[in-house]
C-alpha cells in the first residue's frame, strides 16, 4: 500500500496549510497515483490556478514487484515553472530532474516538494510505502 498527503502552502500563510489531501493505492502492479492539477485524472489536485504545477505533475506507480516509483512528467514546456525535491526519511533532500524517476523504498517515507521557482509556493506530498 502507498499512502500520500498532500498540502498546498502559500508564502502568506506559511505556517498553515490549506487543507491536507489523502490518497491511497494497494501495492498491485500497475496501480497509479496522480498529482497535478487535472482532477479528472489525478487522486490528488492542487489549486486550479496554481500554473507552476502541470496539469498532471508527478505520477507514482507500482512496479511488478509490488514496488513503487514516483516521475516528475515532462509537461508541453521545455522548462518547468517549478522545482521538485525528494526526501528520504533520514537522508538530504535531493533534486528529482525534470522528467526523472525514482524508486520509493519499501517500508520508507518521505516527501516531495513542488516549489513555484516565480514566489513563495509549494506543494508538499508525504509518501508512506507499506512494507
Amino acid at each position: 500500500m502507498l499512502e500520500l498527503t498532500m498540502a498546498s502552502v502559500s508564502g502568506a500563510d506559511a505556517g498553515a496549510t490549506a487543507g491536507m489531501l489523502m490518497a491511497d493505492a494497494p501495492s498491485d502492479p500497475g496501480a497509479v497515483l496522480r498529482v497535478g492539477r487535472d482532477r479528472a485524472v489525478c487522486r490528488l489536485a492542487t489549486p486550479d490556478d496554481w500554473l507552476f504545477v502541470s496539469r498532471v505533475h508527478l505520477e507514482f506507480l507500482c512496479g511488478p514487484e509490488g514496488t513503487w516509483q514516483v516521475t516528475w512528467l515532462r509537461g508541453s514546456h521545455s522548462e518547468p515553472s517549478s522545482e521538485v525535491r525528494l526526501t528520504l526519511a533520514g537522508q538530504q533532500a535531493q533534486a528529482l530532474p525534470y522528467g526523472g524517476t525514482a524508486k520509493l523504498p519499501v517500508g520508507g517515507s518521505g516527501e516531495l516538494v513542488i516549489q513555484d521557482r516565480s514566489g513563495p509556493r509549494t506543494v508538499n506530498v508525504g509518501f508512506y510505502h507499506e512494507p
